[in-house]
């Protein structure tokens, strides 16, 4: 069963993966090159160039077992990209960048909760 905290996030993620994808995120500098890179984006979106974030998440939640909590769309040097944050369900977050074309996953950088640090000082 669901619980409220887990909808909530959920729709919390998915407006503000909404509001990026439309470039209308109040985070997002509103200069002109910045609308119009959000444009392109969107763009490549209905022109299906890149995949749809709701077909990239539910493999990324499957693959690496935790949701989605954060997602940004940028283009980089000429590449679509998803940069997902994830919680997992042994309360890792891990930081993903995949490729919105294909969905392949470019990059992970995991971030070691607060036990695993105890557990295992630096020298």
């Amino acid at each position: 069963m669901t619980s409220f905290k887990t909808l909530h996030l959920r729709r919390l993620m998915l407006s503000g993966m909404a509001l990026c994808l439309l470039g209308a995120s109040p985070v997002l500098r509103a200069d002109d090159d910045d609308r119009g890179a959000h444009e392109r984006a969107r763009e490549a979106l209905e022109q299906g160039r890149v995949l749809p974030l709701r077909t990239v998440l539910e493999k990324i939640e499957r693959d690496y077992q935790g949701q989605a909590l954060k997602v940004e769309f940028e283009q980089d040097h000429g590449r679509f990209l998803y940069k997902i944050r994830l919680l997992q369900s042994d309360g890792r977050m891990v930081k993903l960048e995949v490729n919105a074309v294909d969905g392949q996953v470019l990059e992970i950088k995991r971030k070691e909760n607060r036990k695993d640090q105890d557990a295992h000082p630096r020298r």
